[in-house]
């Protein structure tokens, strides 16, 4: 019989049990990896790009380099001791023990999550642990990724001003004792996990934490120059909707690979996420022209954020009507909170949220998170909530307990984070200040890094030819007026 090597078989396709096991389904493989991508793009280059961009001239580097440091910091932390702190064995009812995910022998095994197995009250066991068809490297990549984000997405409230010494040490420091621990209470097996909270793909781990952590380290941080405060215009709009662009896309993994696999619930999640962007979008859109005559574009980034954070805790728990009503939520409240509740606070308008990632990202991660507990699925639940019979309070039964655990959730998240960013940056405070220093403050990117984003002038000012004449250079204006007519005085 002819073998393998006598057809030059590549050993990807061989019969061989070492590189192909037969617990190995290379379609649900073949997913987690590119669900996995999808969601790096978002940040390396999605928020790099949006960050570098939606940001004043001075900071665009800076705003970028704070978002690529993050995401390569996140790395090295969680192969080494990140990624069991949050999907290994317990240590704590809402931490794992900390071990690394760096040995052949681990990486090449069959995925687990070894606390995930759910149990009824007498003991016996109601739903087995997680157990995908694939292997644990690509279990530690898809969640990897999701880690960083999370950090991406809390320098959004710091831009412009922190040390950039600070945040390289705030990185690791903040995923150990902050983001390990709502990923290991809520996705690893933990106690909320165990109570049945439904967070689906991250409403609460990612953006209700990053949203709330945020802010409070903008506290502790403290504001931009008060230039800067009354004036930040984008640099380049454009190029800001570019990386909006990539990661409303990435958000099909970011959502689609959370049941980990390609199964049918994460085609709802999928179809459900942009259904609800789109619908926040456009709800943000319409409030912008109703009350201020003018479509924005950054009006509509920010709505098609909230959008996407909202839908997240039950993006494959809830039905397509739901995602249409949830994006009707996202793009109202949010926009309220931001427009009319952060003018009238003296607490949100003391503290310098640079992107506005409290409204964006804590608030919508909130709101969605309640709003699973209302609509979510029974049938859609039982595809993935390890609790048997968890409904929404919509569809009656015991949705009402549902509901009330969602908000429980919520306040864990929101307590911890509040309490242990607090204590990550007074412990940083100690090492390097957090904020920079008014020279540098005043100067921008050329005094942090040595570099600037463009040879350009301005820092979003229109042109104006009475102050810099109708040409950008002097040789053009000296061949100008050498052409003028005589009598005739050229505006240089």
């Amino acid at each position: 019989m002819a073998t393998a090597a006598d057809y030059n078989m590549s050993s990807g396709y061989s019969p061989s049990g070492i590189v192909v096991p037969p617990w190995l389904n290379k379609g649900d493989n073949a997913w987690q990896m590119i669900a996995a991508t999808l969601v790096g793009l978002q940040s390396m280059p999605g928020l790099v790009i949006l960050y570098g961009s939606i940001v004043k001239k001075k900071w665009a580097v800076n705003s970028a380099f704070m978002a690529l440091y993050a995401f390569a910091a996140v790395w090295l932390c969680w192969v080494t001791w990140g990624y069991n702190m949050s999907f290994g064995h317990k240590l704590l009812p809402f931490w794992g023990k900390a071990r690394p995910a760096l040995g052949q022998q681990f990486l090449l095994m069959q995925a687990v999550l070894p606390e995930s197995t759910h149990l009824f009250k007498d003991g016996s066991t109601e739903t087995p642990w997680i157990n995908p068809n694939y292997p644990m490297a690509s279990m530690v990549y898809f969640q990897c990724v999701f880690a960083a984000i999370t950090l991406i997405l809390l320098a959004g409230s710091l831009l412009g001003r922190m040390n950039i010494r600070a945040w390289m040490i705030f990185v690791p420091l903040w995923l150990t004792f902050s983001y390990t621990i709502g990923a290991f209470s809520l996705w690893g097996g933990g106690f909320l996990f165990q109570w049945g909270v439904m967070d689906y793909s991250g409403g609460y781990v990612i953006h209700l934490s990053s949203g709330i952590a945020g802010f409070t380290a903008a506290y502790w941080v403290g504001p931009r120059s008060t230039k800067d405060r009354e004036r930040f215009p984008p640099n380049n709009v454009l190029l800001m909707l570019t990386g909006a662009g990539i990661l409303w896309m990435g958000w099909a993994g970011f959502n689609g690979g959370d049941p980990y696999a390609a199964n049918i619930d994460s085609s709802i999640a999928v179809l459900n996420t942009n259904i609800c962007a789109a619908t926040s979008l456009l709800v943000w859109t319409c409030l912008d022209v109703i009350f201020f005559k003018k479509p924005s574009v950054i009006g509509a980034v920010q709505g098609m954020i909230t959008g996407l954070v909202c839908i997240t805790p039950g993006a494959g728990l809830v039905q397509g009507w739901a995602a249409i009503v949830m994006g009707i939520l996202s793009g109202s409240i949010p926009w309220f909170t931001m427009m009319v509740v952060h003018k009238r606070s003296r607490l949100l308008m003391h503290v310098d949220d640079t992107l506005g990632v409290f409204h964006t990202h804590a608030v919508a991660g909130f709101l969605g998170g309640a709003t699973t507990g209302l609509f979510a699925e029974p049938t859609l639940c039982g595809m993935f909530v390890p609790v048997t019979n968890s409904r929404g309070a919509f569809y009656g039964g015991n949705g009402g307990k549902q509901f009330l655990k969602q908000v429980v959730g919520a306040l864990f998240i929101i307590s911890w984070n509040v309490v242990v960013t607090s204590i990550v940056c007074l412990v940083v405070r100690l090492i390097v200040p957090l904020r920079m220093p008014e020279e540098e403050l005043a100067i921008g990117d050329d005094a942090v890094h040595g570099e600037e984003a463009y040879a350009l002038w301005g820092d979003g000012e229109k042109y104006d030819s009475s102050k810099h004449g109708w040409y950008s250079d002097n040789e053009t204006n000296l061949q100008a007026r050498n052409k003028a007519p005589s009598g005739v005085t050229q505006n240089v």
